[in-house]
């Protein structure tokens, strides 16, 4: 990988990970158009180390909050009903579902799952899961001739059930296309959350998991046609924009509508089956030299 495809490669995972288009599917993608080798499910996971420092500075006051009282529960009882305690709780539990397949999977995303068919399927696929969960969200907010505006959940209300299933949702962007925040934020949308509850935890709970998977790629690191230096540089690229974009997304999604980012699923979807069905990619671009 020469150093001009790690800033690209590292400029578009800052620009795709926070937004519900999916980061993997997009470096996949970036990749296959440029007629570079697949950057691969290692350099993926260590860049997205960059992107969730990000996150971690950008939500750092509610992280040490959300830390030090879940630390205090452990020994003082009394702690164990705090709001930012249970916080720390629900986003352990809601690591386990993306740990656990992560594991299982392992050989699948590494492999089949980067097929661009598969990539166009859920590209196209989750953008209307978005879209519909976006359209609920917004009936709701906004009500109607014969109905009261209803009110959505905040994280306040946020138990083990509704973790869980935040957790599956996470670790259905296991397969490139799903997207993480676009598939959590869809799931939160649906069990009836607002925008920002649903993107603020979406980030919080995916802190562990990429960590997690970014550290246990480390070892694969350098291996192939990737090395050391340009995965490196790729993951600072990565930090910058990605601190910049997840400060405009989470203004955006207060008053602004997901559908753009459906439509532009929707379109990117049908366009890659309509290049790979024509011939001018493979299904397998870039794979077998990677």
């Amino acid at each position: 990988m020469s150093w001009f495809e790690s800033f690209v490669l590292g400029l578009v995972q800052g620009l795709t990970e926070f937004l519900p288009i999916s980061s993997s599917a997009h470096l996949r993608l970036t990749a296959a158009f440029a007629g570079w080798h697949d950057p691969g499910a290692a350099f993926t996971a260590i860049t997205q180390i960059g992107t969730e420092a990000a996150v971690l500075i950008y939500f750092r006051k509610d992280i040490v909050r959300i830390v030090s009282a879940w630390f205090r529960s452990l020994t003082n009882r009394s702690m164990r009903g705090d709001h930012d305690a249970q916080m720390g709780w629900l986003v352990i539990v809601g690591s386990i579902p993306i740990g656990v397949l992560g594991v299982t999977f392992k050989d699948q995303i590494e492999g089949p799952f980067r097929d661009l068919r598969l990539i166009a399927t859920t590209l196209i696929v989750m953008g209307i899961v978005l879209g519909i969960a976006d359209r609920l969200a917004a009936r709701d907010e906004a009500g109607g001739r014969h109905r009261a505006a209803k009110e959505r959940k905040t994280l306040k209300e946020l138990g083990v059930k509704d973790g869980l299933i935040f957790g599956f949702c996470q670790a259905m962007a296991l397969i490139p296309g799903v997207s993480r925040s676009g598939a959590t934020i869809s799931g939160g949308l649906l069990m009836g959350y607002t925008r920002e509850a649903a993107a603020r935890y979406s980030f919080l709970l995916a802190i562990p998991a990429v960590l997690a998977s970014g550290v246990f790629e480390l070892k694969d690191a350098g291996e192939g046609h990737v090395s050391w230096g340009p995965t490196i540089f790729a993951t600072f690229i990565a930090f910058g924009v990605g601190y910049a974009v997840i400060a405009w997304f989470m203004k955006f999604i207060t008053t602004k509508s997901f559908m753009p980012f459906v439509i532009y699923r929707i379109i990117l979807g049908i366009l890659l089956f309509a290049l790979v069905g024509a011939g001018v990619l493979s299904p397998h671009a870039g794979e077998s030299a990677g």
